[in-house]
Protein backbone atom coordinates (compact mmCIF):
# COMPACT_ATOMS: atom_id res chain seq x y z
CA UNK A 1 0.00 0.00 0.00
CA UNK A 2 2.90 2.24 0.73
CA UNK A 3 4.11 2.81 -3.04
CA UNK A 4 0.44 3.81 -4.35
CA UNK A 5 -0.21 5.91 -1.34
CA UNK A 6 3.13 7.63 -2.10
CA UNK A 7 1.98 8.32 -6.08
CA UNK A 8 -0.88 9.20 -5.06
CA UNK A 9 0.49 11.97 -2.70
CA UNK A 10 2.36 13.53 -4.98
CA UNK A 11 -0.40 13.17 -7.78
CA UNK A 12 -2.53 15.13 -5.27
CA UNK A 13 -0.29 17.61 -4.27
CA UNK A 14 1.02 18.30 -8.11
CA UNK A 15 -2.96 18.65 -8.56
CA UNK A 16 -3.24 21.22 -5.62
CA UNK A 17 -0.55 22.92 -6.67
CA UNK A 18 -1.69 23.63 -10.37
CA UNK A 19 -5.49 24.43 -8.56
CA UNK A 20 -3.69 27.19 -6.50
CA UNK A 21 -2.32 28.27 -9.69
CA UNK A 22 -5.57 28.70 -11.31
CA UNK A 23 -6.37 30.67 -8.09
CA UNK A 24 -3.44 33.07 -8.05
CA UNK A 25 -3.78 33.93 -11.94
CA UNK A 26 -7.45 34.07 -11.68
CA UNK A 27 -7.11 36.64 -8.54
CA UNK A 28 -5.16 38.67 -10.08
CA UNK A 29 -6.74 38.55 -13.82
CA UNK A 30 -10.37 38.68 -12.62
CA UNK A 31 -10.85 39.91 -8.92
CA UNK A 32 -12.59 38.53 -6.36
CA UNK A 33 -16.00 39.18 -8.27
CA UNK A 34 -14.16 36.91 -11.00
CA UNK A 35 -12.67 34.48 -8.46
CA UNK A 36 -16.85 34.47 -7.16
CA UNK A 37 -17.82 33.18 -10.55
CA UNK A 38 -15.33 30.46 -11.20
CA UNK A 39 -16.26 29.05 -7.93
CA UNK A 40 -19.66 29.05 -8.48
CA UNK A 41 -19.31 27.58 -11.88
CA UNK A 42 -17.34 24.26 -9.93
CA UNK A 43 -19.85 23.92 -7.40
CA UNK A 44 -22.24 24.18 -10.20
CA UNK A 45 -20.78 21.21 -12.03
CA UNK A 46 -20.17 19.64 -8.79
CA UNK A 47 -23.58 19.01 -7.84
CA UNK A 48 -24.80 17.54 -11.11
CA UNK A 49 -21.99 15.32 -11.23
CA UNK A 50 -23.90 13.88 -7.66
CA UNK A 51 -26.66 12.92 -9.79
CA UNK A 52 -24.39 10.99 -12.33
CA UNK A 53 -22.50 9.10 -9.56
CA UNK A 54 -25.70 7.31 -8.24
CA UNK A 55 -25.05 5.31 -11.02
CA UNK A 56 -21.24 6.21 -12.57
CA UNK A 57 -19.42 6.73 -9.16
CA UNK A 58 -17.77 5.40 -6.10
CA UNK A 59 -20.12 2.51 -6.63
CA UNK A 60 -18.35 1.30 -9.25
CA UNK A 61 -15.38 0.95 -7.50
CA UNK A 62 -16.83 -1.41 -4.92
CA UNK A 63 -17.89 -3.60 -8.09
CA UNK A 64 -15.86 -3.70 -10.37
CA UNK A 65 -13.66 -6.55 -8.87
CA UNK A 66 -17.06 -8.64 -8.75
CA UNK A 67 -18.52 -7.76 -12.34
CA UNK A 68 -17.28 -8.07 -15.50
CA UNK A 69 -17.49 -4.29 -17.19
CA UNK A 70 -19.89 -5.86 -20.24
CA UNK A 71 -22.41 -5.73 -17.36
CA UNK A 72 -21.77 -2.54 -15.64
CA UNK A 73 -20.64 0.53 -18.49
CA UNK A 74 -24.34 -0.15 -20.16
CA UNK A 75 -26.04 1.47 -17.33
CA UNK A 76 -23.18 3.74 -16.74
CA UNK A 77 -23.49 5.43 -19.66
CA UNK A 78 -26.76 5.83 -19.87
CA UNK A 79 -27.43 7.24 -16.74
CA UNK A 80 -24.80 9.54 -17.48
CA UNK A 81 -27.13 10.71 -20.77
CA UNK A 82 -30.55 10.99 -18.56
CA UNK A 83 -27.96 13.27 -15.98
CA UNK A 84 -27.76 15.68 -18.42
CA UNK A 85 -31.24 16.26 -18.97
CA UNK A 86 -31.81 16.26 -15.58
CA UNK A 87 -28.75 18.67 -15.13
CA UNK A 88 -30.43 21.44 -18.00
CA UNK A 89 -33.36 21.04 -15.95
CA UNK A 90 -31.63 22.02 -12.98
CA UNK A 91 -29.86 24.91 -13.82
CA UNK A 92 -32.74 26.45 -15.82
CA UNK A 93 -34.71 25.75 -12.68
CA UNK A 94 -32.39 26.71 -9.45
CA UNK A 95 -30.45 29.78 -9.26
CA UNK A 96 -27.16 27.47 -9.10
CA UNK A 97 -24.53 29.59 -11.76
CA UNK A 98 -24.92 32.84 -13.45
CA UNK A 99 -27.10 32.88 -16.67
CA UNK A 100 -24.44 32.88 -19.27
CA UNK A 101 -22.71 29.48 -17.99
CA UNK A 102 -25.92 27.40 -17.53
CA UNK A 103 -25.52 25.26 -21.21
CA UNK A 104 -21.24 24.84 -20.56
CA UNK A 105 -22.05 23.98 -17.09
CA UNK A 106 -24.16 20.91 -18.33
CA UNK A 107 -21.79 19.88 -21.22
CA UNK A 108 -18.89 20.04 -19.03
CA UNK A 109 -20.76 17.98 -16.60
CA UNK A 110 -21.56 15.32 -19.41
CA UNK A 111 -18.21 15.00 -20.19
CA UNK A 112 -16.90 14.31 -16.46
CA UNK A 113 -19.59 12.16 -15.88
CA UNK A 114 -18.17 9.31 -19.02
CA UNK A 115 -14.65 10.30 -18.12
CA UNK A 116 -15.45 9.63 -13.65
CA UNK A 117 -16.73 5.97 -14.95
CA UNK A 118 -13.66 5.03 -16.46
CA UNK A 119 -11.78 6.48 -14.07
CA UNK A 120 -13.45 4.71 -11.41
CA UNK A 121 -12.76 1.57 -13.51
CA UNK A 122 -9.16 2.09 -13.38
CA UNK A 123 -9.70 1.91 -9.45
CA UNK A 124 -11.39 -0.52 -8.75
CA UNK A 125 -8.69 -2.55 -10.85
CA UNK A 126 -5.78 -1.20 -8.28
CA UNK A 127 -4.30 0.69 -11.67
CA UNK A 128 -3.19 4.03 -9.09
CA UNK A 129 -0.38 4.60 -11.32
CA UNK A 130 -2.79 5.15 -14.96
CA UNK A 131 -5.79 7.14 -12.33
CA UNK A 132 -2.66 9.55 -11.20
CA UNK A 133 -1.20 10.38 -14.16
CA UNK A 134 -4.60 11.20 -15.73
CA UNK A 135 -5.30 13.24 -12.62
CA UNK A 136 -2.19 14.93 -12.88
CA UNK A 137 -2.77 15.59 -16.54
CA UNK A 138 -6.12 17.56 -16.60
CA UNK A 139 -4.78 19.63 -13.97
CA UNK A 140 -1.63 21.05 -15.32
CA UNK A 141 -3.80 21.38 -18.93
CA UNK A 142 -6.55 23.36 -16.82
CA UNK A 143 -3.79 25.77 -15.78
CA UNK A 144 -1.87 26.18 -19.08
CA UNK A 145 -4.77 26.93 -20.89
CA UNK A 146 -6.71 29.34 -18.49
CA UNK A 147 -3.37 30.74 -18.16
CA UNK A 148 -2.76 31.78 -21.99
CA UNK A 149 -6.66 32.79 -22.31
CA UNK A 150 -6.82 34.65 -19.28
CA UNK A 151 -3.85 36.73 -19.89
CA UNK A 152 -5.34 38.24 -23.32
CA UNK A 153 -6.55 41.58 -23.12
CA UNK A 154 -10.14 40.36 -23.21
CA UNK A 155 -9.43 38.31 -20.15
CA UNK A 156 -12.60 36.89 -19.27
CA UNK A 157 -14.20 34.19 -16.04
CA UNK A 158 -15.88 32.34 -19.41
CA UNK A 159 -11.95 31.78 -20.13
CA UNK A 160 -11.98 29.02 -17.27
CA UNK A 161 -15.12 27.44 -18.63
CA UNK A 162 -13.29 27.18 -22.23
CA UNK A 163 -10.13 25.85 -20.22
CA UNK A 164 -11.80 22.98 -19.09
CA UNK A 165 -13.16 21.60 -21.78
CA UNK A 166 -9.66 21.02 -22.78
CA UNK A 167 -9.05 19.46 -19.41
CA UNK A 168 -11.75 17.16 -19.21
CA UNK A 169 -11.12 16.60 -23.19
CA UNK A 170 -8.17 14.85 -22.19
CA UNK A 171 -9.27 13.25 -19.38
CA UNK A 172 -11.69 11.76 -21.09
CA UNK A 173 -9.46 10.59 -24.14
CA UNK A 174 -6.77 8.99 -22.02
CA UNK A 175 -9.00 7.79 -19.36
CA UNK A 176 -10.80 5.37 -22.45
CA UNK A 177 -7.48 3.97 -23.50
CA UNK A 178 -6.59 3.24 -20.26
CA UNK A 179 -9.44 1.21 -19.36
CA UNK A 180 -9.55 -1.00 -22.44
CA UNK A 181 -5.45 -1.45 -22.19
CA UNK A 182 -5.56 -4.33 -19.68
CA UNK A 183 -7.53 -4.97 -16.78
CA UNK A 184 -8.24 -7.80 -14.33
CA UNK A 185 -10.41 -10.48 -14.11
CA UNK A 186 -13.52 -10.56 -11.64
CA UNK A 187 -11.79 -11.94 -8.01
CA UNK A 188 -14.55 -11.81 -5.85
CA UNK A 189 -17.82 -13.60 -6.56
CA UNK A 190 -20.90 -11.77 -5.94
CA UNK A 191 -24.48 -13.19 -7.20
CA UNK A 192 -26.54 -10.27 -7.22
CA UNK A 193 -27.92 -8.75 -9.85
CA UNK A 194 -25.36 -5.48 -11.15
CA UNK A 195 -28.52 -3.15 -11.75
CA UNK A 196 -29.94 -3.55 -7.70
CA UNK A 197 -26.36 -3.53 -6.44
CA UNK A 198 -24.97 -0.26 -8.52
CA UNK A 199 -28.27 1.91 -7.70
CA UNK A 200 -28.48 0.65 -4.21
CA UNK A 201 -24.93 1.49 -3.33
CA UNK A 202 -24.64 4.33 -5.70
CA UNK A 203 -27.86 5.66 -3.76
CA UNK A 204 -25.98 5.12 -0.63
CA UNK A 205 -22.80 6.62 -1.76
CA UNK A 206 -24.77 9.96 -3.43
CA UNK A 207 -26.53 10.39 -0.73
CA UNK A 208 -23.25 10.83 1.74
CA UNK A 209 -21.82 12.66 -1.24
CA UNK A 210 -24.86 14.87 -1.90
CA UNK A 211 -25.49 15.70 2.15
CA UNK A 212 -21.27 16.11 2.76
CA UNK A 213 -21.60 18.31 -0.47
CA UNK A 214 -24.01 20.78 0.83
CA UNK A 215 -22.02 20.49 4.61
CA UNK A 216 -19.05 21.54 2.43
CA UNK A 217 -20.54 24.39 0.43
CA UNK A 218 -24.03 25.53 1.30
CA UNK A 219 -21.56 28.57 2.92
CA UNK A 220 -20.63 29.68 -0.23
CA UNK A 221 -24.50 30.13 -1.64
CA UNK A 222 -25.34 31.92 1.94
CA UNK A 223 -21.88 33.99 2.48
CA UNK A 224 -22.77 35.07 -1.57
CA UNK A 225 -26.45 35.57 -0.74
CA UNK A 226 -25.47 37.60 3.05
CA UNK A 227 -22.31 39.23 2.08
CA UNK A 228 -21.61 39.24 -1.75
CA UNK A 229 -19.63 37.85 -4.37
CA UNK A 230 -16.39 39.81 -3.47
CA UNK A 231 -16.48 38.10 -0.19
CA UNK A 232 -17.68 34.31 -1.16
CA UNK A 233 -14.49 35.11 -3.72
CA UNK A 234 -12.25 35.60 -0.55
CA UNK A 235 -13.27 32.62 1.61
CA UNK A 236 -13.22 30.66 -1.18
CA UNK A 237 -9.91 30.93 -1.46
CA UNK A 238 -9.61 30.63 2.45
CA UNK A 239 -11.35 27.71 2.39
CA UNK A 240 -9.43 26.07 -0.36
CA UNK A 241 -6.41 26.91 1.02
CA UNK A 242 -6.84 25.38 4.10
CA UNK A 243 -9.16 22.03 1.63
CA UNK A 244 -5.18 21.57 0.52
CA UNK A 245 -4.19 19.63 4.12
CA UNK A 246 -6.91 16.78 3.07
CA UNK A 247 -4.54 16.19 0.04
CA UNK A 248 -2.77 13.19 1.85
CA UNK A 249 -5.43 12.25 4.15
CA UNK A 250 -7.90 11.99 0.20
CA UNK A 251 -4.97 10.26 -1.32
CA UNK A 252 -4.36 7.69 1.54
CA UNK A 253 -8.52 7.05 2.06
CA UNK A 254 -8.74 6.75 -2.24
CA UNK A 255 -5.95 3.86 -1.54
CA UNK A 256 -7.70 2.61 1.28
CA UNK A 257 -10.62 2.53 -0.63
CA UNK A 258 -9.48 -0.07 -3.22
CA UNK A 259 -7.75 -2.03 -0.92
CA UNK A 260 -10.87 -2.84 0.85
CA UNK A 261 -12.89 -3.29 -1.63
CA UNK A 262 -11.11 -6.04 -2.83
CA UNK A 263 -10.61 -7.21 0.52
CA UNK A 264 -12.83 -9.77 2.94
CA UNK A 265 -10.20 -9.74 5.85
CA UNK A 266 -12.14 -7.72 8.34
CA UNK A 267 -8.95 -7.62 10.44
CA UNK A 268 -6.97 -6.40 8.31
CA UNK A 269 -9.09 -3.67 6.94
CA UNK A 270 -9.80 -2.38 10.37
CA UNK A 271 -5.95 -2.48 11.24
CA UNK A 272 -4.85 -0.74 7.75
CA UNK A 273 -7.86 2.16 8.16
CA UNK A 274 -6.35 2.98 11.58
CA UNK A 275 -3.01 3.19 10.32
CA UNK A 276 -4.49 5.66 7.18
CA UNK A 277 -6.71 7.85 10.05
CA UNK A 278 -3.47 8.42 11.89
CA UNK A 279 -1.11 9.30 9.16
CA UNK A 280 -3.99 11.34 7.74
CA UNK A 281 -4.21 13.89 10.81
CA UNK A 282 -0.77 13.88 11.26
CA UNK A 283 -0.42 15.00 7.57
CA UNK A 284 -3.17 17.20 7.53
CA UNK A 285 -1.82 18.96 10.85
CA UNK A 286 1.88 19.68 9.74
CA UNK A 287 -0.30 21.48 6.37
CA UNK A 288 -1.83 23.76 8.69
CA UNK A 289 0.78 24.93 10.35
CA UNK A 290 2.72 25.49 7.74
CA UNK A 291 -0.38 28.04 6.25
CA UNK A 292 -0.35 29.25 10.07
CA UNK A 293 3.09 30.46 9.90
CA UNK A 294 2.69 32.39 6.24
CA UNK A 295 2.33 36.09 6.95
CA UNK A 296 -0.72 38.07 5.81
CA UNK A 297 1.44 40.11 3.08
CA UNK A 298 2.21 36.46 1.47
CA UNK A 299 -1.60 36.00 0.90
CA UNK A 300 -2.58 39.19 -0.64
CA UNK A 301 1.07 39.38 -3.00
CA UNK A 302 -0.18 35.46 -4.49
CA UNK A 303 -3.75 35.86 -4.68
CA UNK A 304 -4.32 39.80 -5.22
CA UNK A 305 -5.04 42.83 -3.35
CA UNK A 306 -7.94 41.92 -2.78
CA UNK A 307 -7.65 39.13 -0.65
CA UNK A 308 -7.36 39.84 2.59
CA UNK A 309 -7.98 37.78 5.82
CA UNK A 310 -7.06 34.50 4.96
CA UNK A 311 -5.04 33.63 8.05
CA UNK A 312 -7.83 34.32 10.84
CA UNK A 313 -9.86 32.36 8.15
CA UNK A 314 -7.69 29.23 8.16
CA UNK A 315 -7.52 29.35 12.19
CA UNK A 316 -11.42 29.18 12.50
CA UNK A 317 -11.18 26.13 10.07
CA UNK A 318 -8.15 24.23 11.34
CA UNK A 319 -10.62 22.27 13.71
CA UNK A 320 -12.92 21.19 11.20
CA UNK A 321 -10.11 20.56 8.46
CA UNK A 322 -8.48 18.21 11.07
CA UNK A 323 -11.88 16.33 11.79
CA UNK A 324 -12.42 15.72 8.38
CA UNK A 325 -8.46 14.61 7.40
CA UNK A 326 -9.70 11.66 9.83
CA UNK A 327 -13.28 11.05 8.36
CA UNK A 328 -11.11 10.67 5.00
CA UNK A 329 -10.19 7.11 6.22
CA UNK A 330 -13.21 6.12 8.26
CA UNK A 331 -15.62 7.21 5.13
CA UNK A 332 -13.22 5.19 2.46
CA UNK A 333 -13.23 2.54 5.00
CA UNK A 334 -17.35 2.27 5.08
CA UNK A 335 -17.52 2.65 1.43
CA UNK A 336 -14.97 -0.16 1.05
CA UNK A 337 -16.92 -2.71 2.92
CA UNK A 338 -20.70 -1.66 1.31
CA UNK A 339 -21.74 0.47 4.72
CA UNK A 340 -22.12 3.41 2.97
CA UNK A 341 -25.23 4.58 4.78
CA UNK A 342 -23.07 5.40 8.19
CA UNK A 343 -21.35 8.20 5.81
CA UNK A 344 -24.97 9.66 5.10
CA UNK A 345 -25.83 9.97 8.46
CA UNK A 346 -22.77 11.75 9.53
CA UNK A 347 -23.06 13.97 6.66
CA UNK A 348 -26.54 14.47 7.30
CA UNK A 349 -25.97 15.52 10.79
CA UNK A 350 -22.97 17.94 9.57
CA UNK A 351 -25.36 19.26 7.43
CA UNK A 352 -28.10 19.59 10.04
CA UNK A 353 -25.09 21.67 12.02
CA UNK A 354 -24.43 24.14 9.08
CA UNK A 355 -28.52 25.17 7.99
CA UNK A 356 -28.78 25.82 12.16
CA UNK A 357 -25.84 27.37 12.88
CA UNK A 358 -24.99 29.52 9.54
CA UNK A 359 -27.98 30.44 9.14
CA UNK A 360 -27.23 32.53 12.81
CA UNK A 361 -23.36 33.09 12.27
CA UNK A 362 -23.24 33.70 8.55
CA UNK A 363 -25.16 36.41 8.51
CA UNK A 364 -23.87 38.48 11.63
CA UNK A 365 -19.97 37.34 11.36
CA UNK A 366 -19.40 37.03 7.99
CA UNK A 367 -16.93 34.65 6.29
CA UNK A 368 -15.92 34.09 9.95
CA UNK A 369 -19.36 32.98 10.66
CA UNK A 370 -18.85 30.15 7.91
CA UNK A 371 -15.77 28.76 9.49
CA UNK A 372 -16.73 28.90 12.73
CA UNK A 373 -20.02 26.61 11.03
CA UNK A 374 -17.61 24.62 9.15
CA UNK A 375 -15.37 23.49 12.00
CA UNK A 376 -18.34 22.39 14.15
CA UNK A 377 -20.71 20.38 11.48
CA UNK A 378 -17.18 18.91 10.17
CA UNK A 379 -16.23 17.70 14.13
CA UNK A 380 -19.98 16.08 14.50
CA UNK A 381 -19.49 14.22 11.41
CA UNK A 382 -16.48 12.24 12.53
CA UNK A 383 -17.76 11.96 16.20
CA UNK A 384 -20.49 9.64 14.65
CA UNK A 385 -18.20 7.87 12.23
CA UNK A 386 -15.92 6.82 14.71
CA UNK A 387 -18.18 5.53 17.03
CA UNK A 388 -19.90 3.65 14.76
CA UNK A 389 -16.17 2.40 13.67
CA UNK A 390 -15.00 1.16 17.46
CA UNK A 391 -18.50 0.05 17.68
CA UNK A 392 -18.27 -2.41 14.55
CA UNK A 393 -14.46 -3.43 14.34
CA UNK A 394 -14.39 -3.85 18.62
CA UNK A 395 -11.78 -0.91 18.68
CA UNK A 396 -11.06 1.51 21.63
CA UNK A 397 -10.17 5.12 22.17
CA UNK A 398 -6.44 3.82 22.92
CA UNK A 399 -6.47 2.54 19.04
CA UNK A 400 -6.76 5.89 17.87
CA UNK A 401 -3.27 6.91 19.36
CA UNK A 402 0.06 6.39 17.51
CA UNK A 403 1.60 3.54 18.71
CA UNK A 404 4.61 1.59 17.61
CA UNK A 405 2.48 -1.49 15.87
CA UNK A 406 1.65 1.53 13.38
CA UNK A 407 5.69 1.84 12.58
CA UNK A 408 5.71 -2.06 12.43
CA UNK A 409 2.86 -2.31 10.09
CA UNK A 410 3.76 0.11 7.55
CA UNK A 411 7.18 -1.56 7.99
CA UNK A 412 5.94 -4.83 6.71
CA UNK A 413 3.39 -3.58 4.14
CA UNK A 414 6.84 -1.85 2.44
CA UNK A 415 8.71 -5.49 2.64
CA UNK A 416 5.74 -6.55 1.29
CA UNK A 417 5.88 -4.40 -1.89
CA UNK A 418 9.13 -4.76 -2.18
CA UNK A 419 9.65 -8.63 -2.16
CA UNK A 420 6.72 -8.62 -5.42
CA UNK A 421 8.87 -6.62 -7.36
Amino acid sequence: MIRPAIGTIATRVFVQVMNLLVIVVAGHRLGAVGLGDISLVVLGITIVMLVNNLVGGGALVYLVPRHPLKELLPPAYAWAVITAGIAWVLVKVLPLVPDRFEGHVVVLAFIQSIYTVHMNVLLGRQRIRAFNLLGGAQALVLLLVFAVLVFRPTGDPMDYVWASYAAFGTTLIGSTFAMWRGGAATSIVQGESVLRVLLRQGFLIQSANLLQLMNYRLAYYLVERFQGLAALGIYSVGNQLSESAWLGPKALGTVLYSRVSNSDDAERNRRTTLTVLKAAVAFAGLVLLVLLLVPEPLFQWAFGPEVVGITPLVLLLAPGILAMAASQALSHYFSGIGANGHNAIGSGLGLLVTVLLGMQLIPTQGIHGAAITASVAYGLNVLYQGVVFMVRTGSTPLDLLPHAGDLERVRGIWSALRARR
